[in-house]
């Protein structure tokens, strides 16, 4: 069964609904091409083109959470329309829409593995267009529609293994506080994919404020299309950074916007020992959001220099250099900004001063990054005050974890049961390495640092334990989810989903969720197909 919106339907995209709960009402609330949207800047930006359709699409997985966000009514996914909810989704109703409604796909450039790869572009993904809710445009998008302009040699589709993945960490990263694109669905068809196998298709439904990346700005840089640069600069401003407007250097001040966005989502990746695997220049949000997921990992025993993801056989990005190849990653951005930077400048001296004030803009990633890291360790470690020395004693954690592959979350969430006084509830961290000795000694300083702290050990472990999440999407709980997905059980997904939503709560009858990884899991591999 498909769905096709009416006339009537479509003439209904000019009105907002006061809440959608039919298919009609949100297909009427998903609009495209309105004032100031991404679809609005033109031709030289995407290519409209409707999805790939599937034969009989159904319901994988669904955040109800996200569905309220954009003001659907989740039980349509569910209900009497739930064929038309899985058919609008999978990309099918576009194929008859008049062609100012058709989705698009956008294209950009970017550098892939620290390489200039050229044109890129959404290979396998539609934007179907915004919806508009308590003042905030969100776009929502389709990954794995089909083939489009900028495909290159691949088919366009995704597989159900990696938009489950997907799907669940957009969710479970949201829930962690950390900024990223949401996931609304995942939706699946029996059309048969080839990756290294042969898998089944999978549609994941993709929400953000905006998809706009680095990438989109190399692109016009590299063809030396000003007049386009300057108009998506100016689209990313007015949208969201409009107070750059006041600014001496409106353009400065966006790439100053990147730089502290990017240096506090830095922080928080590696407060969670979350690894993203494919950090690319076009995988890189101007708006400080995860984006992209692909070969990630939240790390299970911990190592410094962990690489999850397969592909990367030179571990460009593993852990360890995430940080720093993210300040690389922003200096392609300013690269790119360049023709716009002081405008009001004389011409003479000018390239050297801009230059030298993106410079300046850019070193800010470092004042930026190393306090915000600082802070996210501090509060992981309970720590309330600020004391000189509080960067090494966290770093002599990590140099024990790494020594003795100890497991990152059961670690520090473990550690809130250390007493400030008495080793008495050192055990269920203490236990995590084995060298007792090591642990030991660093628990010894960690002591004399508490003592320092006007909470007693009640209050700190609370304030810890909201910080230190109990469940993250660790790799083998996806790939339970995977495999009884494959044989047409979803719930595991869904139960993995409700897991995942409260990752700070002690959940007793979850508790399996939050214990080491099992033996066969350490041989477990994402790669870029993933």
């Amino acid at each position: 069964m498909s769905f096709s919106p009416s006339n009537a339907v479509r003439a209904a995209r000019d009105e907002t609904p006061a809440g959608a709960r039919s298919m009609n009402e949100i297909a009427s609330a998903i609009r495209i091409g309105q004032p100031g949207s991404f679809a609005a800047l033109g031709t030289a930006f995407l290519t409209r083109l409707p999805a790939a359709p599937v034969e009989d699409p159904y319901l994988v997985g669904l955040s109800r959470e996200t569905a309220e966000s954009l003001g659907f009514d989740s039980d349509v996914a569910t209900g009497a329309e739930k064929h038309a909810f899985a058919a609008y989704f999978a990309g099918n109703p576009t194929r008859d829409w008049p062609a100012d409604s058709l989705s698009y796909a956008a294209v950009y450039s970017g550098h892939q593995f620290g390489v200039w790869a050229g044109q890129l572009g959404d290979g396998r993904a539609l934007t179907l267009g915004e919806v508009e809710r308590d003042g905030e445009r969100l776009e929502v998008q389709l990954k794995g529609a089909g083939r489009t302009p900028y495909s290159r040699m691949g088919d366009g589709r995704a597989v159900l293994r990696s938009s489950i993945r997907e799907f669940l960490c957009s969710e479970a990263m949201h829930h962690l506080g950390i900024p990223t694109t949401r996931a609304l669905a995942v939706i699946g068809a029996d059309l048969p994919v080839r990756r290294e196998t042969i898998e089944t298709a999978a549609i994941v439904t993709r929400v953000a404020p905006s998809f706009v990346r680095f990438g989109h700005f190399e692109h016009f840089y590299s063809n030396d299309r000003v007049e386009d640069l300057r108009k998506l600069a100016d689209h990313v401003i007015d949208r969201f950074y409009p107070h750059c407007r006041n600014a001496e250097d409106p353009y400065l001040a966006l790439l100053d916007e990147a730089v502290r966005t990017t240096a506090d989502l830095m922080a928080q990746w590696q407060g969670v020992g979350f690894c993203h695997g494919v950090m690319n220049t076009d995988n890189m949000s101007i708006l400080g959001l995860t984006i992209d997921y692909g070969p990630f990992g939240f790390m299970d025993a911990f190592n410094a220099h962990h690489v999850c993801n397969h592909s990367d056989t030179q571990g460009r990005y593993s852990y360890g250099r995430q940080p720093q190849v993210a300040y690389w990653n922003l200096f392609c951005l300013a690269q790119a900004l360049v023709p716009l930077f002081g405008a009001n400048l004389p011409e003479e001296g000018r390239a050297e001063r801009v230059v030298e004030e993106a410079q300046k803009v850019l070193e800010g990633y470092k004042e930026r990054f190393g306090p915000a890291l600082v802070a996210t360790m501090r509060a992981k470690l309970g720590l309330a005050t600020e004391l000189e020395g509080d960067d090494k004693l966290a770093n002599g954690l990590f140099e024990i974890m790494h020594a003795n592959r100890a497991d990152f979350t059961l670690t520090f969430r473990n550690l809130s049961k250390l007493s400030k006084s008495h080793a008495s509830g050192d055990a269920p961290v203490r236990d995590l390495f084995l060298d007792r000795a090591a642990f030991d000694a660093w628990a010894a300083l960690y002591r004399e640092r508490l003592a320092h702290e006007p909470r007693d050990d009640a209050a700190r472990a609370a304030a810890m334990n909201r910080v230190n999440p109990k469940y993250v999407l660790r790799n083998h709980l996806a790939e339970q989810a995977i495999r009884r997905a494959n044989e047409k059980d979803f719930s595991e997904v869904a139960r993995l989903l409700d897991v995942l939503r409260r990752p700070f709560d002690e959940q007793p009858e979850n508790e399996a969720y939050a214990g080491l990884p099992p033996d066969w899991a350490g041989a477990l591999e994402v790669s870029c197909s993933s």
